[in-house]
């Protein structure tokens, strides 16, 4: 059987060859790693795969720094050929070579792309790609990838569950220690969560933790300070490691959780802030199921704080995809009318931010599954923390 690499290899040549497109080529990133399962930052060095379309009868192709050489050859995967350059050598001409083996003819006579570039593929390689091509049509990989990365493959979804596990052990493990936290700083608690989620099992944090206390609630990206957390703070938590799959190669997937707690009392109107918004998110993940539209979730959230009196206390779209990116399509957000599909994963996060006084954010991550969702984090989304949870 061809492992997940072949299959999304052959999956991305069928669609080049349905939409009449000749070659996708991808850099350093997402797509490639998607594709390959070799993850390697983007470099001034020309490391390139070409991908042409299924006729063709020659097999994609990296075109690499000599010095990757043993790193490809360990991670190989059938029908993939090498070409490798030195330092001493012109990257441009093992380009030129390459395209010409493929024997496409990538004149942009219909007026539709015949290449496809990577998304975030540097400008530098975009041009020496045009000056190979000078009669192609330059379009996005994306027009390609995005509606095959989109649904996600058993080997991925394994890999975010565990995800999901990892952030829901590390959340019941701060919400436990109650009165402790109080006299931390913000950023000596981000860094006490970014600590347990490596210990648990974490390979690379997902993005930066999140830790906003109080007033700072009120702020969705705040960059976690000095404030010490005091008691009666809310505090808005949101976090996540990557986790690796169990795939060869570098591919590896993350979580993403946000919880927002409190030691002792709240503020005033809090305990009713907070409800609005767990009903919200309840609500949209409820409404969640194949042929829905993105927008109809966030609607769903959005109509449930507007009726409460906050919808201009909700300044952010109510989730986004999830995969090999902590954010990519599907984004659930107002209009977006791609309706959702069995195997999409997707955050649920609405929020309510009052200025100056604080903020609540609950989120967890979904699968759309055939009969509706299916969550991926379980973690408890109440505020009470420490002995509070059994008063």
């Amino acid at each position: 059987m061809d492992s997940p690499f072949e299959q999304r290899l052959a999956a991305c040549q069928s669609r080049l060859e349905d939409d009449a497109t000749p070659l996708a080529i991808c850099a350093p990133g997402p797509n490639l790693t998607y594709l390959t399962g070799f993850d390697e930052s983007p470099s001034e060095r020309h490391f390139l795969l070409f991908v042409p379309h299924a006729s063709v009868d020659a097999p994609p192709t990296f075109v690499a720094p000599a010095m990757y050489e043993s790193q490809l050859e360990e991670g190989a995967i059938a029908d993939i050929a090498v070409r490798l350059w030195d330092d001493a050598d012109d990257p441009v001409a093992v380009i030129e070579r390459t395209l010409e083996s493929f024997d496409l003819d990538l004149d942009a006579e219909t007026g539709q792309p015949s290449v496809l570039v990577d998304d975030r593929m540097w400008a530098t390689f975009v041009q020496d790609l045009q000056a190979c091509c000078p009669s192609a049509e330059f379009g996005l990989v994306s027009d390609v990838l995005e509606p095959i990365r989109i649904r996600k493959d058993e080997t991925e979804l394994a890999a975010l569950r565990r995800a999901g596990d990892l952030a829901d052990r590390v959340s019941r493990e701060i919400r436990s220690r109650g009165e402790a936290l109080c006299g931390l700083t913000e950023r000596e608690l981000a860094a006490e969560i970014e600590r347990l989620l490596i210990e648990y099992g974490g390979r690379d944090l997902a993005f930066e933790t999140i830790v906003a206390a109080g007033p700072n609630g009120a702020r969705p990206h705040h960059h976690s300070s000095d404030r010490p957390i005091q008691r009666g703070d809310p505090i808005v938590m949101d976090f996540g490691a990557f986790v690796e799959t169990d795939l060869p190669g570098d591919t590896q997937y993350p979580g993403d959780q946000t919880r927002t707690m409190v030691v002792g009392d709240p503020p005033e109107a809090y305990e009713e802030v907070h409800e609005i918004v767990a009903e919200a998110q309840q609500a949209a993940v409820e409404a969640v199921e194949p042929g829905v539209t993105a927008g109809d979730i966030d609607a769903v959230a959005r109509e449930h704080i507007t009726n409460a009196g906050y919808g201009d206390a909700f300044v952010h779209r109510t989730g986004h995809g999830v995969g090999l990116e902590v954010h990519e399509p599907p984004y659930i957000v107002a209009d977006n009318d791609r309706e959702l599909e069995a195997g999409m994963v997707f955050s649920i996060e609405p929020g309510i931010y009052l200025e100056d006084r604080f903020g609540v954010r609950i989120e967890d991550l979904v699968i759309v599954t055939d009969g509706g969702a299916e969550r991926l984090n379980n973690s408890p989304r109440g505020w009470e923390t420490g002995e509070q949870r059994d008063q």
